[in-house]
């Protein structure tokens, strides 16, 4: 590990992120979760919030596809996406739900100036909950060309975060 640079948990813990907030609004696979946490890992997230039914660690199915990223990941629980999604705003936080919605701004055309956000991800069947999309600052999305429209939840989260990551 030491030759490819990688920091050991306790110093990606103290390690400097970006100002993002990934939310889980009721997702239901402890795969998706672990894999979650793992993306979040990558992309230096400051916190990953988890609301509703979302499973939470310890659990050896999360622990299964995070590898270990449960434990460099600042993560909360809510019983509520509601109230996660007013604790981030309450910090200070954009709150961008992504969501196929009228009226999203497609990812690419998204401007990021490293300002402080918060990204809703929705339950793998119905998505963001309609509370939730009413309470969002803005809907982002990501363009698609095929015939289902639909990515993996953990899939979307990763192609999120790089394109903000990124910018």
């Amino acid at each position: 590990m030491e030759e490819l640079g990688r920091l050991s948990p306790e110093e990606m813990q103290a390690a400097k992120k970006h100002t993002v907030i990934v939310i889980l609004d009721d997702v239901r696979s402890m795969h998706n979760v672990g894999a979650i946490f793992r993306t979040c890992d990558a992309f230096a997230v400051e916190t990953l919030y988890l609301c509703g039914y979302t499973p939470a660690p310890p659990h050896r199915d999360i622990h299964k596809t995070a590898l270990g990223a449960e434990e460099t990941v600042t993560w909360r629980n809510f019983d509520t996406t509601i109230d996660a999604v007013n604790n981030a705003r309450e910090a200070g936080y954009k709150i961008l739900a992504v969501e196929q919605a009228h009226n999203s701004t497609p990812l690419n055309e998204l401007n990021w100036k490293d300002e402080k956000v918060a990204l809703v991800f929705g339950n793998e069947v119905t998505g963001v909950n309609d509370e939730v999309l009413a309470a969002a600052d803005s809907c982002i999305e990501i363009p698609q060309w095929g015939s289902k429209h639909s990515l993996n939840i953990s899939v979307s989260v990763g192609v999120v975060l790089w394109e903000m990551v990124r910018a």
